[in-house]
């Protein structure tokens, strides 16, 4: 009997200290969030980060070396809520919603932190590791997922080289991004994946009918 009470009075503890670790790393990213839709990568700093969320900045260190780590992790999460990774059946479609989104994101506040990441890189060669390997390739596979339904559908041409496609698709936006020689907009992202496609598709592929019900959604938006 004194076993098991003894076992209950330490889980006990265990239990309410994970759940406010949880609350506190929550409560972090969160305070990032908020800063860094306020100021540059650059003037936000670690214990502007432990004040917002009521924490010591040792609390922070315990869980990521740096601030720039922090706001990537609370990028990435940003991101994640507003950039979905869409199937409508059809690939092509995927793409231009995807890269709809993409670009309402980053010509958001928080979106262009993306260009602030990479200049950060320049100097700190292992977070522009952290950058490729948590940013770049994870949206890189869901991107594939995309990818591969459109060429089991029989709709894209399964000889292309798939990795030089992803290129095609997302490199004009962010080229335009770093660069700022081009608008973004979704005019422009529908556009840039039918120039795409124009080359991917099969030639006896039949491009499924638009249902009427978005037609009828896109020609009231336009009145």
């Amino acid at each position: 009997m004194r076993k098991q009470q003894t076992l209950k009075d330490t889980e006990k503890p265990k239990k309410r200290g994970r759940h406010r670790s949880l609350e506190a790393k929550a409560a972090i990213l969160k305070a990032t969030l908020q800063l860094l839709e306020r100021e540059s990568l650059r003037k936000v700093t670690a214990d502007a980060i432990a004040r917002r969320a009521g924490v010591s900045k040792a609390t922070i260190y315990k869980w990521w070396p740096n601030k720039s780590m922090v706001a990537l992790d609370a990028y990435l999460a940003g991101m994640t809520d507003r950039v979905p990774t869409p199937d409508t059946g059809s690939a092509e479609e995927d793409f231009t919603e995807q890269l709809k989104s993409l670009t309402t994101f980053y010509t958001s506040t928080l979106g262009r932190l993306f260009c602030q990441f990479i200049a950060e890189g320049q100097s700190d060669p292992r977070f522009l590791a952290s950058f490729r390997e948590r940013f770049l390739y994870a949206r890189r596979d869901a991107a594939r997922v995309m990818w591969r339904r459109g060429v089991d559908r029989g709709e894209i041409r399964n000889a292309i080289d798939g990795e030089i496609v992803l290129d095609l698709i997302y490199g004009p936006t962010i080229f335009r991004l770093l660069a700022g020689h081009g608008s973004l907009n979704d005019s422009e992202s529908e556009a840039m994946v039918e120039a795409v496609f124009g080359g991917l598709r099969r030639l006896d592929y039949q491009r499924p009918r638009k249902k009427l019900s978005s037609l009828i959604n896109r020609r009231n938006g336009q009145l």
